[in-house]
């Protein structure tokens, strides 16, 4: 049996009230051409968290997934860059991230 990966991400939403509920109803409606990407990737399940104005993100994905072949995906698919241009409008870097970072892969530091 393989053992499941999972990659975690952190990421910061605009400190505003009105715009955290405008990025949650977003959330409930989310594209097609998003989740279809998404689970044309590799990713399995993903899911997000939300605490304040910070965001946690729970991929589990399969065992061909790829950090880098995702992101190229991501690159070359406009409706992708529709919804990412979109949703910056909620979204801000975490504090010490690069200024064009937004999700920020974390480190697993615990498990049992």
């Amino acid at each position: 049996m393989t053992e499941t990966k999972n990659y975690c991400f952190a990421c910061d939403l605009k400190d505003d009230p009105e715009l955290i509920k405008e990025y949650q109803v977003q959330h409930q409606k989310v594209w097609p051409e998003i989740i279809e990407s998404i689970k044309d990737s590799g990713i399995l399940s993903m899911k997000i968290y939300l605490v304040h104005n910070r965001l946690f993100m729970i991929t589990e994905v399969s065992e061909n997934f790829s950090l880098e072949r995702k992101k190229t995906m991501d690159l070359n698919n406009a409706k992708v860059q529709e919804w990412e241009k979109l949703m910056w409008k909620y979204q801000q870097a975490l504090p010490k991230a690069n200024p064009n970072d937004k999700w920020l892969l974390m480190d697993c530091i615990f498990k049992i």
